[in-house]
């Protein structure tokens, strides 16, 4: 049978394999993306494109704050559902400490709700 040493270069000659085979993926469609591309450099190919008009002005306006606001109460939420599913998957395993801990967490987020909900950055005007 195969000593020690033969299935170890057979595990590295799978792992090269593998590992040329991606290196072969990857200019294969860097090569095919050249070959295909656009070759001709309209002036109008490099101009903003925002919903048909042309662009006015310049690019540095002030952005209103509720964007961000919006955006990370977002992520918070979106966070919370993240941990809040694998925690409701495994719940008779984790017992009362698990139901304390996601308790808590909960609550440090509706706090968080609570405090934007109350400086407005629910309202949109």
């Amino acid at each position: 049978m195969f000593e020690t040493s033969d299935l170890f270069l057979r595990q590295y000659g799978q792992v090269g394999i593998f590992l040329l085979f991606g290196i072969f993926f990857a200019v294969i469609s860097l090569a095919l993306a050249w070959l295909v591309r656009v070759r001709n450099h309209d002036p109008l190919l490099n101009t903003t494109y925002e919903c048909g008009p042309d662009p006015v002005g310049t690019a540095w306006i002030p952005l209103n704050v509720r964007f961000y606001l919006f955006a990370l109460l977002f992520v918070i939420f979106d966070v919370e559902t993240l941990f809040i599913y694998p925690w409701a998957v495994i719940y008779k395993d984790l017992g009362m400490t698990g139901f304390w801990e996601m308790s808590v967490f909960i609550a440090i987020l509706s706090l968080g709700l609570l405090y934007a909900w109350k400086k407005g950055a629910l309202q949109w005007d």
